[in-house]
């Protein structure tokens, strides 16, 4: 018998330790996104199927016409009106992917629907892209960027970047026709109350403000100096294999000159009508670019600081990172914290689950029972 030599046992360990790595190589979907049942995967398939009933059984109470719905939502504020595009709603859609695969879906995964706030977390992205590209530093003072007023004075000066994602600025201020303190008022006082309010310090105080999120857009805009839905486009949607189908929206008011071309500011919601519209399908392979730390096959689309920085609990609030909710306070029940999500008016979110490589989309859930519905999915993967 003769002996192993040793190139022989050095090609053995290489071919060894290389089909480990192929066999561990993770999949990303191409045009035709692939399946597996439940049960492929270590998942529970009873428990799958009661997440599924769960989400069609409570579908939101949010009106069809969602112009009625966001009349009735935004009685309050003084002088609204819906200045961006808006749609009828679908029924009840999602997608449960596990280790990339489509495990469930429901629903018209293609349908093409408003999407609301969630269009915040890809603002949040483009921010992203911005700050990998040394456009913009997080703890710079924005008006070192944006010099036409919008942030001058004592108080709007000392506002950064962070705290316009954080959503702890107090930026205070109108812009395209429509001022701060007209988006969700306090019950109390008058407008005279609400006008002259004390301001608080910037990074103090989270506070839910949709013109802040469009100044936070506009910011990017006067930077980036091109459209952000094609900025967003050509750097995220189209390597991720996204449809043609989605379009990001702003007002009909909300053109700025920007190198001689008029362009549009676009929308961080549809609070005003506008934002993202988008079907469940796109919302995935976006949960999945950031399940998988901002690479997509072979490239970094976006760096995976950014996609870690995005779900850190920030001063003001625990339970909000930069433009993503997180579960640091259980506001999805007692389940990891390391979980976090896009969630928008309506019930729509994208739920992001590292520890079990889950990604779940949402479409038209009743809000108050996303957490029982992450529970049920989370479940499933601990219960073979």
């Amino acid at each position: 018998m003769k002996p192993v030599s040793k190139y022989n046992l050095f090609l053995s360990f290489a071919l060894i330790v290389s089909f480990s790595v192929c066999s561990q190589q993770l999949y990303f979907p191409d045009s035709n996104w692939q399946t597996r049942k439940p049960a492929e995967l270590k998942m529970n398939a009873a428990l799958i199927d009661s997440a599924i009933s769960f989400a069609i059984r409570n579908e939101t109470k949010t009106d069809y016409d969602l112009r009625i719905a966001n009349y009735k939502a935004h009685e309050r504020e003084p002088g609204y009106r819906i200045a961006g595009p808006m749609r009828e709603r679908g029924k009840p859609a999602g997608i449960i992917l596990k280790n990339g695969y489509i495990i469930a879906q429901w629903g018209d995964v293609k349908r093409v629907d408003m999407t609301f706030s969630v269009s915040k977390s890809f603002l949040s992205t483009v921010a992203g892209l911005a700050s990998d590209d040394h456009l913009i530093n997080l703890d710079d003072r924005v008006n070192e960027y944006v010099w036409d007023g919008k942030f001058d004075g004592p108080h709007n000066s000392k506002i950064t970047w962070r705290h316009l994602l954080t959503q702890s600025s107090d930026w205070s201020g109108c812009l395209f026709d429509v001022c701060d303190w007209a988006d969700r008022p306090p019950r109390q006082g008058t407008i005279d109350d609400w006008k002259n309010r004390k301001l608080l310090e910037p990074g103090s105080n989270y506070e839910y403000n949709d013109i802040r999120v469009n100044l936070l857009a506009y910011s990017l805009l006067e930077v980036i100096r091109k459209p952000l839905p094609v900025v967003l486009r050509e750097r995220i949607m189209d390597p991720i294999g996204a449809s043609t189908t989605w379009r990001w929206y702003g007002y009909d008011n909300s053109f700025v000159n920007i190198d001689g071309q008029m362009i549009e500011s676009v929308s961080g919601g549809g609070h005003f009508g506008g934002g993202i519209f988008i079907n469940t399908l796109d919302q995935a392979r976006f949960g999945l670019l950031f399940l998988r730390k901002g690479k997509w096959k072979n490239k970094q689309l976006i760096s995976e600081q950014w996609v870690n920085s995005v779900s850190q609990p920030s001063a003001a609030n625990k339970n909000y990172g930069l433009m993503w909710w997180t579960n640091e306070e259980n506001q999805l029940g007692n389940i990891s914290k390391k979980i976090y999500y896009a969630n928008g008016f309506g019930g729509n979110f994208i739920v992001v689950d590292n520890e079990h490589d889950l990604v779940m989309v949402t479409r038209w859930l009743e809000p108050n029972k996303i957490g029982e519905f992450v529970r049920l999915v989370v479940s499933a993967a601990e219960t073979k």
